[in-house]
């Protein structure tokens, strides 16, 4: 019943009667879902905040409840969301700065335009996770100082802070010309009720070591700290530290040098999409025996065609737009086109912005792969899907049905392949010009059924049908659907 409910909730359909009637029964998880709602309005949403307290967050979210709408004693979460917007009174923050949870005092810590005194006061906060909060986004002159707090934690978060500057990012590297730091979170901390919840490998002992070598990572991974000093952890014996080295912009060409003969596979493929690269070291990690290395190196920005071609060849690196094809030039694109080579025309056959001329001469591609990789692409006509279909069969099947101008006779007729494409089914059941007979053979499929449970075109009986389906999903989608007669809708609910 609960499904039908949820359903219920999100149909654009729904009559203005039942969606009373449903804002009268409704509990946080269907408030929740009303607040999504267009046609919700402010009346309705006062009256779902105050009979389901915790809805008042969703209902800010969402826009239906301003700071004149929200008491900050009753509902205090509500108000720190609308803090978060940046549609509070100041006064708010002042209040929240001293309120004895220190989650909803980190929660502040996260919110815009804090004024100078309330950052004060949050850069004082006795809880660390409220002042690593204010830490991570603070101005830099803040954030430098907070680079010298007690806490690993805090300091951390001065290091993912794109306003930190590049000589205190250098001294939290170098761990020079700051105070030591007394504690991280892996330390038992006076005062404490019980231990943190640590992740696998955390560990101190009492050098704080796993908390010191997060921190250098996060510096590392800063691009304003400084090239050359961060340099030097190309050789460092920390495998974590090299990665994130691996993948600075910036790099020396003698520490890409180092970092392309490293041991480890994770370090030299971070290197391997690094735009620092010149053609001699990504000709030579293309060379790698590793698949994974060779499918990073296709990744990267600037990899030779004639490097990515062979690549293409001889590695499967899956059906997603390369960066180097993506902004290959109208010359290169006809080049590869036009090639003998099929694994250079399917690389080019993913983009979607082809020249008609192009994408029409990659839809009658012999290869199967080629054909595939470019039937989605918008503006195929009909005639020419049909006749990739008719080659190709259910090679193509899957791309033919995601394509948004296939017609709603070559969509049924996709539908009724045998035996049956999965994926292809999962596509139509979604395509806007699916026809009910596409739709009923959708419903074969567990994954497919539910998108087309919610499809406006699916007939009403097998709808009807679908409200006591064995799967909730099912059955929620077919109480979205708009089609759903609003005597049915009216059944759904119970009775007042």
């Amino acid at each position: 019943m609960y499904a039908l409910l949820r359903g219920l909730a999100a149909n654009p359909a729904l009559p203005s009667r039942l969606l009373d009637r449903l804002v009268a029964l409704a509990d946080d998880e269907l408030a929740g879902v009303l607040a999504g709602r267009d046609d919700l309005g402010r009346a309705r949403a006062l009256t779902l905040a105050r009979r389901v307290g915790e809805a008042a967050v969703p209902l800010v979210h969402e826009g239906w409840l301003a700071a004149a709408d929200v008491d900050p004693t009753e509902w205090p979460e509500a108000a720190l969301a609308l803090l978060e917007r940046g549609t509070a009174p100041e006064a708010w923050t002042r209040t929240f700065a001293g309120d004895p949870d220190p989650a909803r005092r980190e929660r502040l810590a996260a919110c815009p335009g804090l004024a100078a005194d309330v950052m004060e006061r949050l850069a004082r906060d006795p809880d660390p996770e409220v002042v690593a909060e204010l830490a991570s986004w603070a101005p830099a002159g803040t954030a430098a100082r907070l680079a010298a707090h007690p806490h690993l934690s805090v300091r951390r978060a001065v290091a993912g802070n794109e306003t930190t500057p590049p000589a205190v990012l250098a001294s939290l590297l170098a761990g020079e010309g700051l105070p030591p730091a007394r504690r991280c979170r892996v330390c038992a901390v006076e005062g404490t009720a019980s231990a943190p919840v640590l992740l696998p490998g955390e560990r101190c002992g009492g050098d704080h070591e796993s908390a010191v070598g997060h921190l250098r990572e996060a510096v590392l991974r800063h691009p304003a700290t400084p090239a050359q000093v961060a340099a030097r952890f190309a050789h460092d014996p920390a495998p974590m530290l090299r990665w994130a080295v691996a993948g600075r912009a910036d790099l020396p060409r003698e520490a890409c040098v180092r970092l392309a003969a490293d041991p480890l596979p994770l370090v030299r493929a971070a290197l391997a999409e690094n735009p620092a690269l010149d053609d001699d070291l990504v000709r030579s990690l293309a060379a790698d025996p590793d698949p994974e290395m060779r499918r990073a190196v296709a990744r990267h920005p600037r990899v030779p065609l004639d490097v990515l071609v062979p690549l293409a060849r001889s590695t499967a690196l899956g059906g997603s737009l390369l960066p180097r094809i993506a902004t290959a030039s109208a010359d290169e694109t006809e080049a590869l086109a036009s090639s003998g080579e099929p694994a250079a025309r399917r690389l080019v056959a993913l983009r979607r912005d082809l020249p008609a001329p192009v994408r029409e001469r990659l839809a009658d591609d012999p290869d199967a792969k080629v054909a595939a990789a470019v039937a989605p692409h918008p503006g195929l006509s009909a005639a020419r899907l049909r006749a990739m279909f008719v080659r190709h069969g259910r090679q193509v099947a899957t791309g033919v049905a995601a394509n948004p101008d296939a017609p709603g006779p070559l969509v049924e007729e996709l539908a009724r392949h045998e035996p049956p494409v999965r994926r292809a089914l999962r596509e139509i059941a979604r395509h806007p010009a699916a026809t009910p007979r596409a739709l009923l053979a959708c419903l074969s499929d567990a994954r497919a059924r539910p998108l087309a449970a919610r499809h406006p075109a699916l007939p009403p009986t097998a709808l009807a049908a679908l409200l006591a389906d064995e799967d909730e999903d099912v059955r929620e989608a077919a109480a979205a659907n708009p089609t759903l007669p609003p005597a049915e809708m009216a059944k759904l609910l119970p009775d007042p």
